[in-house]
């Protein structure tokens, strides 16, 4: 055997499709997924770009297995509690999920082919509204409303240019408050310091329009 295709084997060593698309979300965690390539994705795991077709046909079937991982890690709304309960949960941990993919928010409602763990998960939202009396129709009006605020929430929190309540605290003090003279922004320069001084977490806005979506739901449990 040719030494170049001695060092091609020993390079594709242990591959699978598992580490290929684990490698693929690592990167698209810390670069984003438009950048993701076949080839790049080749040379993070040193091996040859031809190998990689062994495990996934092209690039939209790599795709679809990592979005099904992302799904596979959003917790399913237990079947012990009641229905606000169940979807309290699982939206905050679809939120979580995607606060460390980032990536796959845009990506979550497009995959033409869903995984297991995709489908897996949409059977269970569904099954759960289901059982709490949601007539189809209301349970389908129920996920597009919960799947469009977590995403939502999802795409605007990730663009934020702070992380905590402690460094919005020191964006509104240093960045926002300074450009917000009270005598021609005087509510918006009241809210900025008002809520600096109180600190204020706008991570803590989750849950509040959470908590108004489920609510708002509710009364159309019994509705045709």
């Amino acid at each position: 055997m040719p030494a170049r295709e001695r060092r091609q084997v020993t390079s594709d060593a242990g591959l699978s499709k598992q580490r290929v698309v684990a490698e693929a979300i690592r990167l698209a965690d810390r670069e984003g997924v438009d950048g993701l390539s076949m080839r790049r994705l080749a040379n993070a795991l040193s091996a040859g770009a031809m190998s990689l077709y062994y495990y996934v046909a092209n690039r939209e079937e790599l795709l679809d297995a990592m979005i099904d991982i992302v799904f596979e890690e959003i917790e399913l709304p237990p079947e012990d509690t009641d229905w606000q309960a169940a979807m309290r949960r699982r939206a905050v941990s679809a939120r979580q999920v995607l606060a460390r993919h980032p990536w796959a928010i845009s990506l979550m409602e497009s995959r033409a082919s869903p995984g297991p763990a995709n489908l897996r998960h949409r059977e269970a939202v569904t099954a759960c509204l289901r059982r709490a009396g949601f007539s189809v129709l209301m349970a389908t009006h129920a996920n597009w409303l919960l799947d469009s605020y977590v995403y939502g929430f999802a795409l605007q929190e990730a663009s934020l240019p702070f992380d905590t309540g402690d460094e919005f605290t020191d964006v509104a003090e240093d960045v926002f408050l300074p450009q917000l003279p009270p005598d021609e922004f005087p509510y918006l320069n009241e809210s900025a310091a008002a809520l600096a001084a109180a600190g204020y977490d706008p991570a803590e806005e989750f849950i509040f329009g959470l908590d108004l979506v489920l609510a708002a739901l509710e009364p159309l449990r019994a509705s045709t």
